[in-house]
């Protein structure tokens, strides 16, 4: 697809990297023969299979090309495009990897956008302008997500080629399409106003010639509602016409208009490291030796693939969308996928200073620092640094938030915001996801399903619609069962950006999944279709790294040999040890007997008589008697299993002789106490999720988590559910620092206490700042593997009241996961003193901390 004259020109004669491009050329003879070979469908006017590709190889690696030098750009176009225009399409459908899913995110965030607007168009016309469009294939390909005649009041297809505009306009006429519009024109030139009523420019009334060429100026934005770009931007030979071209778009969109680009990319992570307003960097490097090779090969045609055109792109706008991937349908050749959008603030609708103020406000959870002053959207736009340094200074360095000083630095230096600012929706938080407490995790996530009974947390806080939650992510199971309540704010912590990733799943899967897919991809754990409704249906809800990161593994619901979420994450080891124990000891029966049983008498007998001896047999004879395989096998920090070895040595059975006193053996003996009373107290098949998808890999209609209900998904499914959420990818210690005291009424923090030293102060210091953000009254809940944990003598020192509500005695559960000892409440009862470098550590309170970032406010 060509949009300026002269960018794709072959030279003449022969070298090694045409020998390269004969390969690629024999690779798409036989790739257009498995195409065309299937295609039944193909019109008589098409040229033959044989025909098509022996024009696209003598065009491509034969024919000499007149057009170097001074010549007529078009004329150089022509000579390169005429003789394989009628079949562009068919050879290059391999090749340009990337079009439909482009096409199809673009969709679906027009259908959201007019969704948010009550299904009613906001003016009577919608725009889009194909640049590059080439034959039309674009076009007519959006038609499997919109309709297009009816969707779009005009369709602008500009390209500079007559050959390729000649087949797009008998595509049309043969598809009746009379709202599309062919252009031949280079796109620099192109205005909507010389075709468009109601605009401003040349050719409508009231519009003022200038009196000369530097008079000229284009305007800030156009009326385009959508204007995409597939493989176009990297066929600009010479480097100022590709920033002439993107500068032109500008003019083009509307303020809330969309950009969409596909296009061949290679870059290395050099380039991009240190910024913080991409779509995110999973799979954006492309190693030296790919980098070199794609770059000579795609050179033979003058297709440019150096980095400073993708940078420009995301440097002139705001991306909301990105992807970085592989056609390996031809030698894994780097392509990306990118939305954007106008970088904000755009115009004068909304002040530097009250943008900054409301995130403060949403970070901090501080009433005080929304903006008071609604006239000031009617300013004009003046000054930007000196507002916000004046905003910075109205507001308390203790609760600054990080998406505040993101913020300030990028308007101050007149770059688009992080990507997180460009959502739909506010639920996930700004962070940095090249610092190494973030990218330690590689990107995996530990736990696919959360391990906390659900229905005790419900029975033990009972949340109203005024308490504002605090909780670890992890899967996000949890957060789900807490919303279903309706507080009126859960803020949801994960250090790992992965289980963010899948709690941002699950949410966008409730805004625009019904129950039925909701059920296959989270109940199940397979959804054949996964990767269409991701594209088509979520990809509006999701941030852009989220995005990417399901995107890159959509195998995981789509593999049919694979067995579904529930066997990913590094839990999974623990699920695939179990049922590789089964098999060893010809146990598979026996767990399908457990799950048949329809009492507790049947399944009692089960574990007893065929289970247990194989899982304990192994554990005692093998794995108990090598300690560190033990450790790394259940991955339980030192310092949890620490307390796990205290309480075992001051039990009655190390006292009477029946236990050895060794931390192997308390291991053994703490996992005991687990599994046995599970067994014997709750009925898997029928009312134990947790250990039921262990055994199965899937939940089953009559046994699953809260959420996953059909009542669940009828509450959560609604509009606003989750205005509440905030989605947070840092420490604890770093989020709660930042909240303005008194605002939390609840913190959920699972076993994490468990994990500090006893011979450091890092919980104490946890624990006052846990304090400063909850109100009088105000909870915390935990779990720990210790009977009564160390750190509860911190929590009563420094103004709480621990209470524990829950105590696993032997043979007893204290939960249906029961793998804690002890669940306690700590309840708020004084405040503590204002915080000193000496109580605090120097320069904590200043440290990074929670943060929220919206413009849909």
């Amino acid at each position: 697809m060509a949009f300026l004259g002269g960018n794709i020109l072959p030279p003449v004669g022969f070298n090694i990297p045409t020998i390269f491009t004969g390969i690629t050329g024999g690779l798409l003879f036989f790739a257009g023969l498995a195409q065309l070979s299937n295609n039944r469908n193909h019109r008589n006017d098409e040229p033959g299979l044989f025909r098509a590709l022996l024009l696209f190889c003598y065009g491509c690696f034969f024919k000499p090309h007149s057009g170097g030098g001074k010549d007529n750009q078009q004329r150089a176009l022509e000579s390169f495009y005429a003789s394989q225009a009628s079949v562009y399409d068919v050879t290059r459908k391999l090749l340009l990897r990337g079009r439909e899913d482009m096409l199809a995110l673009a969709a679906a965030q027009l259908l959201h956008k007019e969704a948010e607007k009550g299904g009613r168009r906001a003016k009577n016309k919608r725009i889009w302008v194909d640049i590059g469009g080439g034959t039309g294939w674009n076009i007519e390909a959006m038609g499997q997500f919109v309709n297009v005649p009816e969707f779009f009041s005009t369709v602008y297809l500009v390209d500079l080629s007559p050959s390729l505009c000649a087949v797009a306009e008998k595509r049309f006429s043969r598809l009746g399409w009379t709202n599309v519009k062919i252009i031949c024109q280079d796109a620099r030139k192109f205005r909507l106003e010389d075709y468009e009523n109601g605009l401003s420019g040349p050719g409508t009334p009231g519009y003022s010639t200038p009196a000369s060429y530097f008079d000229q100026k284009r305007p800030g934005h156009g009326g385009a509602d959508l204007i995409t770009m597939s493989y176009s931007l990297s066929m600009i030979i010479r480097q100022p016409d590709y920033h002439s071209v993107i500068d032109s778009v500008t003019s083009l969109l509307s303020p809330d208009g969309l950009l969409g680009v596909v296009d061949f990319y290679v870059q290395s992570k050099i380039d991009f490291t240190y910024r913080n307003w991409t779509g995110g960097f999973v799979g954006r490097h492309v190693n030296y030796l790919s980098r070199t090779f794609w770059r000579a090969w795609f050179d033979i045609d003058r297709v440019a693939l150096e980095p400073a055109r993708r940078d420009y792109l995301e440097y002139r706008f705001g991306t909301v969308l990105g992807a970085n991937l592989r056609n390996t349908a031809l030698g894994s050749i780097p392509y990306y996928i990118w939305l954007g959008c106008h970088k904000k603030p755009f115009s004068s609708s909304s002040l530097p200073e009250e943008i900054i103020q409301r995130i403060d406000a949403l970070a901090t959870e501080s009433p005080y620092l929304l903006p008071s002053d609604s006239n000031n959207t009617k300013k004009q736009q003046t000054a930007i640094t000196a507002k916000l340094t004046r905003a910075i200074e109205r507001t308390a360095p203790e609760i600054r938030s990080k998406a505040f000083d993101a913020a300030f630095q990028n308007l101050s230096a007149n770059l688009p915001l992080p990507s997180f600012f460009y959502q739909n929706h506010h639920w996930r938080i700004y962070y940095d996801d090249q610092l190494q407490k973030h990218t330690q995790f590689k990107d995996e996530y530990i736990y696919a399903f959360t391990w906390e009974d659900s229905r005790v947390d419900r029975e033990i806080l009972k949340l109203g619609r005024d308490d504002v939650v605090l909780a670890i992510t992890s899967a996000g199971d949890n957060i789900l069962s807490y919303a279903m309540q309706s507080p009126a704010r859960i803020h949801a912590i994960d250090l790992n950006p992965n289980q963010n990733h899948l709690l941002e799943l699950k949410v966008a899967s409730f805004t625009a999944l019904s129950q039925p897919d909701f059920w296959k991809i989270f109940g199940e754990g397979k959804h054949e279709q996964f990767r269409e409704l991701l594209i088509s249906k979520l990809s509006p809800h999701l941030s852009s790294r989220a995005f990417q990161y399901w995107l890159d593994n959509s195998s995981i619901f789509t593999n049919v040999n694979g067995r579904g979420l529930y066997d990913t994450g590094g839990s999974r080891w623990a699920i695939r040890a179990f049922r590789l124990i089964s098999y060893l000891f010809s146990c598979r029966n026996a767990v399908s007997e457990v799950l048949a049983s329809k009492t507790l008498i049947e399944q009692r007998e089960v574990w007893k008589n065929k289970i247990r001896p194989a899982i304990f047999g192994l554990l005692s004879n093998l794995v108990v008697s090598t300690e560190s395989f033990l450790w790394r096998a259940l991955g339980v920090p030192k310092n949890q299993l620490a307390m796990i070895e205290a309480d075992h040595h001051q039990s009655e059975a190390v006292a009477k002789g029946l236990a050895k006193d060794t931390r192997a053996h308390a291991v053994w003996h703490y996992m005991v106490n687990t599994l046995d009373p599970v067994v014997d107290k709750t009925h898997i098949a029928t009312d134990n999720p947790y250990y039921l998808v262990c055994m199965t890999g899937e939940f089953s209609r009559r046994c699953h988590p809260d959420y996953l209900s059909p009542i669940a998904h009828k509450r959560l499914s609604q509009r606003g559910a989750f205005d509440g959420l905030r989605i947070h990818t840092d420490e604890i210690d770093e989020v709660i620092a930042r909240f303005m005291p008194g605002t939390l009424t609840v913190a959920v923090v699972m076993d994490s206490m468990d994990w500090f030293d006893p011979e450091t102060s890092a919980a104490g210091r946890q624990i006052a700042k846990l304090n400063r953000a909850l109100k009088m009254g105000g909870r915390v809940l935990l779990r720990s593997s210790a009977l009564k944990p160390w750190y509860i003598k911190e929590f009563e020192s420094k103004g709480f009241v621990g209470v524990r509500v829950g105590n696993r005695r032997v043979g007893e559960c204290i939960d249906r996961v029961n793998m804690y000892a002890s669940c306690w409440v700590c309840t708020k009862t004084d405040n503590l003193p204002p915080p000193t470098p000496e109580t605090e550590g120097e320069g904590e309170i200043r440290g990074t901390g929670g943060e929220v970032d919206v413009w849909s406010l």
